[in-house]
């Protein structure tokens, strides 16, 4: 693991919670400060999750591409992390790509590189749940040794989120962001089904997607659905764009 040993102050967190202007804003510090401590021979990207009882859920990433990771599987409302927030407990992935258990999630993040999770909980009040994430691009990088340090982090950084989500309302934007997020992925699953099935790629995949909905007076996600569930008419492409001629 890292050579970093050093481990956030209660007086820092507090700081932190202090110097932020809001809950989003301290939950990113608290993620980028997380991926910072833990990072070490293997790169870590680390991400953290809260839902309330009484507001939507807040996602803080400590990068563009552990966003990335965090948001498929709010659009999937499934995987690993979400696996360990719910249910309050670890989940440790040596290798996403040979791992059954969130196949389409493992599928669509493929592009990251991403060979390794680790989820723990982060233990707040009952009126919420927190977990903290972290993913790393080599296999079997979270030994035994690094658990513990996740562990211990999670366990370090509880009581001054607890003091945050007591200061700080839920927040009204993630709900609707939740809802784009799944409409977002539905249709990048449908895209990537229709670039294998008409040998095309991504901007004529769209076209395609388009047109369909235009010629069906329907939605781009309501379309995108029909494909996935396999229950698109034969000639969704038509008028004039046959299957298998893009």
């Amino acid at each position: 693991m890292a050579n970093n040993n050093a481990v956030p102050t209660t007086e820092q967190l507090q700081d932190l919670l202090l110097e932020s202007p809001g809950f989003t804003e301290f939950l990113l510090g608290l993620a980028t400060i997380s991926a910072s401590l833990l990072d070490g021979q293997e790169p870590l990207l680390c991400a953290i999750t809260v839902e309330r009882d009484a507001g939507p859920s807040t996602v803080a990433s400590s990068t563009a591409a552990a966003q990335r990771l965090d948001e498929k599987q709010y659009a999937f409302d499934d995987g690993p992390c979400l696996t360990a927030l719910r249910h309050q407990h670890r989940v440790l992935i040596d290798d996403l790509q040979a791992d059954d258990r969130w196949a389409q999630y493992a599928h669509q993040v493929d592009g990251e590189g991403i060979r390794s999770v680790l989820a723990v909980p982060i233990q707040t009040d009952s009126s919420s749940r927190a977990a903290l994430n972290c993913y790393a691009y080599a296999p079997g990088t979270f030994n035994p040794a690094i658990v513990a340090r996740v562990l211990e982090h999670a366990e370090t950084i509880s009581k001054t989120l607890r003091l945050a989500l007591r200061l700080h309302v839920p927040e009204p934007y993630p709900e609707h962001l939740r809802s784009a997020l799944q409409s977002r992925a539905v249709v990048d699953a449908a895209l990537s089904l229709i670039m294998l099935q008409n040998r095309c790629g991504r901007d004529r995949a769209m076209e395609l997607l388009q047109l369909a909905a235009r010629n069906n007076n329907r939605r781009l996600h309501d379309i995108a659905t029909d494909i996935l569930n396999g229950s698109a008419p034969q000639d969704w492409t038509s008028p004039g764009v046959p299957d298998g001629h893009a």
